[in-house]
């Protein structure tokens, strides 16, 4: 007979662990999940495709980026449906690859706020969470992308409004706002006809996107199913960024394109 094994103390996990435990933002790929596999092989063939078209692989790496952030981005505001997000995969790299090197911080500052405001994940925003909300706000202002710099704060102070286990504070919002305000280093916001004719196309969808559906899928870190209502603030909030960056007012240095909104 074996001897009994001595009970091992409990080991505490480490702060950085306890601190994605806790968060809003972090939301890892399940690779037993089909669409979870899928977005690893578009991100890479999107990779092969722009270098195969002759950029550069730091060109080609943003391009694989713009499809993730897009897989992303249509995850959070259609939870239920992964064809969403696997189909606006392509879309997004080819909007890449067509019109030039995507704004990778503004878009991550985007996808951070519909995430939050959505909480797909199942936590309220944590102290850290605020801190790099108002961060990736604080860079697309300076980098000049002042509607997507709005976002983060806007997803915070609709989220105050939720009176739910997922709420933010009026304190996060007005923290994340006030750095979408800082002066930038850049003017202006680079367009391109694809995303622009992308951005319309979205908008097409709006009495789609705006309509109240159930949702059936269930958070990531707790007992629950994602709210409909948040999912449809989330949406109202994207489509609310599509038009304002459609507005002629925030046209880009470069004019090739007249504003077509």
């Amino acid at each position: 007979m074996l001897p009994a094994a001595s009970a091992s103390p409990p080991t505490s996990s480490s702060p950085l662990a306890e601190d994605l435990a806790n968060s809003a933002l972090a939301r890892p790929l399940d690779f037993c999940v089909p669409s979870n596999r899928f977005v690893v092989v578009g991100a890479v063939a999107s990779v092969l495709a722009a270098r195969l078209s002759g950029r550069a692989w730091g060109a080609a790496l943003g391009v694989g980026a713009a499809g993730f952030l897009g897989w992303s981005t249509a995850r959070e505001l259609d939870p239920d449906h992964p064809d969403t997000a696997n189909a606006a995969l392509p879309l997004a790299a080819l909007t890449a690859l067509l019109g030039g090197s995507p704004d990778l911080p503004a878009g991550l500052g985007v996808l951070s706020g519909l995430r939050t405001l959505a909480a797909t994940v199942g936590k309220p925003p944590s102290a850290l969470d605020v801190a790099a909300l108002a961060g990736q706000a604080a860079l697309s202002a300076w980098a000049g992308a002042r509607v997507a710099a709005l976002v983060p704060g806007a997803a915070l102070a609709l989220s105050a409004q939720r009176a739910d286990s997922w709420q933010a504070s009026w304190q996060a919002a007005g923290l994340a706002g006030a750095a979408a305000l800082l002066p930038g280093s850049r003017r202006g916001e680079g367009r391109s006809v694809p995303a622009d004719l992308l951005a319309l196309a979205g908008l097409g969808l709006a009495g789609v996107l705006a309509a109240p559906e159930g949702v059936h899928s269930r958070l990531d870190r707790a007992p629950a199913r994602v709210s409909a209502e948040r999912v449809r603030l989330a949406r109202l909030l994207a489509l609310g960024t599509l038009g304002a960056g459609c507005w002629p007012g925030r046209r880009g240095p470069s004019r090739r394109w007249p504003p077509p909104c």
